[in-house]
């Protein structure tokens, strides 16, 4: 898998972003996503994940991470994925300050707050939702799931 990191804001580890590429990999060989797959994941600040909440969900707030998934279908639109085209499956945005301030609230490492919001942003780039209890029960399983398989523990 191909994954684009881009560090708004100059201050996420390089050993962060290696673990967190290890960790899509992971994920996405155990949710059997092709080999030639893209993603893009971006480290923001508070302020600009809130105008992207702002813009794209009409909630004038910070948030934890937003996905943009690319094979997302709506309605009757055609397909835009075929052989000759590379499997772009989205870009998850990821609030560093939100992220630490999460961390700390829950009482856990960065580290684990950041695999946690990589893997839970990975999971909505493959249709993955929690609009209901039982989609929540889903996704939520499996995000403890891999990241207790791959060893990031709360």
């Amino acid at each position: 898998m191909h994954i684009d990191f881009h560090d708004q804001t100059n201050s996420v580890p390089v050993d962060y972003i290696d673990l967190l590429q290890r960790l899509l990999i992971f994920t996405g060989q155990k949710e059997e996503v092709a080999s030639e797959a893209e993603v893009s994941v971006s480290f923001v600040s508070n302020q600009e994940i809130k105008e992207i909440n702002r813009n794209y969900r009409q909630q004038d707030k910070p948030t934890d991470v937003i996905s943009f998934a690319m094979q997302e279908k709506v309605g009757d639109e055609p397909d835009i994925f075929g052989e000759d085209l590379p499997l772009v499956l989205g870009d998850i945005v990821i609030s560093l300050d939100k992220a630490k301030e999460q961390a700390e609230e829950y009482g856990h490492s960065l580290e684990r707050e950041l695999g946690f919001l990589t893997v839970h942003g990975f999971l909505h780039l493959l249709g993955y939702d929690h609009m209901n209890k039982e989609d929540e029960a889903e996704m939520f399983g499996k995000q403890d799931e891999l990241l207790g398989e791959f060893g990031i523990e709360r």
